[in-house]
């Protein structure tokens, strides 16, 4: 289904020089708080959690939207609580898993979603590809989890300063070439381009776009599809802003 890509060949400094801006800041934050989307009410501020070690189990897209902000909240005011850590949680987990959220996000290590939704052992499957780009394998583990671990919600989580669209960005500017595997992300992110705009104000705006076009190809997966339309499932992109620590939905 995707093209064989040459050996990647050294780095040139011309290339070098490209990857390295793939890291520089962009443009603060879109969107609104966390929540379903725009035909959904808006979470407010959510209270303080209880222990964690007993929450209810989630079963709708809203109640793990509802999970997911008050994580949030407690992770950019400093009140993680660190949950499902405990000897006796690892013990239940050993006779299998119940996670409540798939979360797409990127390979950044400043966005790890089990700290940014202040989450333990077994309440997320997270899928990681940088730029949330898509292939077989990526789309394999997100319907594993919809479709045997019965997951409500799939996140796509885009990131502020998304290095791998920085770089597709910059490549498509340029014309400077990228190396192979490299050059497979760019291909992927270039057609979210936003060239209505330019410098870091276009780089931002393709952040967005790239979520929400990933958002739109996972909700229109046939196997995904039925569940999306009944409400059983929600595909939401939303993204992280490294300046405040907070998650806004993307519309």
């Amino acid at each position: 289904m995707f093209p064989n890509p040459r050996t990647p060949a050294a780095l040139q400094p011309g290339r070098r020089a490209l990857l390295r801006t793939a890291v520089v800041g962009t443009a603060a934050a879109a969107g609104a708080g966390l929540a379903l989307g725009p035909a959904a009410p808006a979470f407010a501020a959510p209270t303080p959690s209880r222990d964690l070690e007993g929450t209810e189990p989630v079963s709708t897209p809203e109640q793990a939207l509802r999970r997911l902000a008050a994580g949030n909240h407690r992770w950019r005011t400093r009140h993680q609580q660190h949950p499902h850590e405990s000897a006796s949680l690892r013990r239940r987990l050993v006779q299998g898993q119940h996670p409540f959220a798939v979360v797409l996000g990127c390979v950044d290590s400043r966005v790890s979603p089990e700290l940014i939704f202040d989450q333990g052992l077994g309440d997320l499957l997270t899928v990681r590809s940088a730029g949330e780009v898509l292939d077989e394998a990526v789309l394999g583990s997100i319907v594993y989890g919809v479709l045997e671990l019965r997951v409500p919600l799939v996140l796509v989580l885009a990131h502020q300063s998304c290095g791998a669209v920085a770089a597709a960005v910059h490549a498509d500017e340029t014309g400077d070439p990228l190396p192979a595997h490299i050059r497979y992300l760019a291909d992927r992110i270039r057609p979210s381009i936003d060239r209505s705009r330019h410098g870091e104000a276009r780089i931002d705006a393709t952040i967005d776009a790239h979520a929400r076009g990933v958002r739109r190809h996972l909700a229109a997966e046939p196997d995904l599809a039925g569940k999306v339309a009944t409400g059983e499932l929600a595909v939401v992109a939303a993204r992280y802003e490294l300046r405040d620590q907070q998650v806004r939905t993307l519309s």
